[in-house]
């Protein structure tokens, strides 16, 4: 189960879905707000809805990988649904949401939703500046949910991912890019993990699994065979 980042949809997924189509069942879901969802309100109780409705799919017991606010979605998860989430892989969400990022959210917020197009353009040049084409197509054909970011700004605010790491149990990879400006409490978020491993992926920055999509699935294989390992072992 793959769960996007903020704006984007379950088409940023494209090529580490290619990678582990051949031997596992995958499943990338939009959150509420983004992709074919677009115009729903995004809740953290909706994002769980979402994600557990996705595990069921799979037959009600999975690995839920998570990037940026899908990483903070999936721990979520995890820490209600234990008994679903065989494993948890979340990527690039290793810092606090706070003050001083919220305002860096909102001031994007603004000045995208001033332009014409809802800074659509602006925002698919810079997202093929920074990944590879053949990943970038399918992000751009799910648009970007600009219009979503107060609700997720909102939803974070009372939202603590250390203290919810805590409550869940199960194995959990926290993966970053070398470059990415959300692992500067990594140490914190490790240490809160009652099962964890720690991964950071040299030359990589926030966008970790569009650029180095072969590294990260190798990360999500390793995890999912490491989950059936200790569900073996609980059983």
């Amino acid at each position: 189960m793959l769960v996007h980042g903020i704006r984007l949809s379950g088409g940023m997924w494209s090529e580490v879905v290619d990678l582990l189509s051949g031997s596992h069942r995958v499943l990338a879901a939009d959150l509420p707000g983004h992709g074919r969802r677009r115009g729903e309100r995004f809740t953290v109780d909706g994002a769980i809805a979402t994600i557990a409705d996705a595990v069921d799919e799979l037959g009600g017991w999975a690995l839920v990988t998570g990037m940026s606010l899908g990483g903070y979605a999936s721990i979520a998860a995890a820490a209600r649904h234990p008994e679903r989430v065989a494993g948890l892989v979340a990527a690039g969400c290793t810092v606090r949401p706070g003050l001083l990022l919220a305002a860096s959210f909102r001031l994007a917020h603004r000045a995208l939703s001033v332009l014409p197009d809802g800074g659509d353009a602006l925002s698919g040049r810079m997202l093929r500046a920074a990944v590879p084409g053949p990943v970038a197509e399918p992000v751009l054909a799910g648009g970007f949910a600009t219009e979503v970011i107060p609700d997720v700004l909102a939803a974070a605010a009372d939202f603590d991912p250390v203290a919810e790491l805590t409550r869940y149990p199960g194995p959990t990879w926290l993966v970053n890019g070398r470059h990415d400006h959300f692992r500067a409490q990594e140490a914190r978020f490790f240490a809160a993990c009652r099962d964890g491993r720690l991964t950071i992926v040299p030359g990589a920055g926030h966008y970790l699994p569009m650029t180095h999509a072969a590294q990260f699935t190798r990360v999500v294989l390793d995890a999912a065979a490491r989950s059936a390992e200790v569900a073996t072992q609980r059983t």
